[in-house]
């Protein structure tokens, strides 16, 4: 019953990723990459700070406890963001959308098989294997497109 909601929300989430990397883009191609980055971390780290301060039950770890490395994942937020931001007036949302999304799912399959990050292991087996063809096809076909609007022909 509670498989439907997560998904929902997940596919929510998505939705909101590819406005928010189209509004960002937009942002950053008058204000300035960092200056775009910026902004939306600051909202997030308030709205965050609220969120906890209010609503956050307590747990047995605290951030200044658990392993160390668990930490650097917040590190990459900022890799994504600045990528997003510089990429979507590039190259449109559909493309750079596709591309994190690919890059997401090829990790997440190399983490799911060995084992990374202390999660399980999922070894690849071929449905796997043809997903990660199936990203690569459409991250060129996404880049096909995006060639023969940016240079259509005469």
């Amino acid at each position: 019953m509670l498989l439907p909601i997560v998904f929902a929300l997940l596919l929510a989430g998505g939705a909101v990723l590819a406005a928010q990397s189209s509004i960002n883009g937009r942002l950053g191609a008058h204000t300035g990459v960092l200056e775009s980055a910026w902004l939306t971390f600051a909202v997030g780290a308030v709205l965050t700070f609220l969120l906890v301060l209010f609503f956050e039950p307590q747990h047995e770890a605290t951030l200044f406890s658990v392993p160390k490395w668990q930490l650097t994942g917040a590190l990459f937020g900022v890799v994504y963001m600045l990528a997003i931001v510089f990429a979507v007036p590039r190259v449109g949302t559909a493309a750079a959308t596709v591309s994190v999304i690919s890059g997401q799912l090829l990790m997440s399959l190399l983490i799911d098989h060995f084992g990374w990050l202390n999660n399980a292991e999922r070894a690849l087996d071929g449905s796997r294997y043809v997903a990660m063809v199936l990203l690569l096809l459409a991250i060129v076909l996404i880049y096909l497109s995006h060639r023969r609007s940016a240079h259509p022909a005469n």
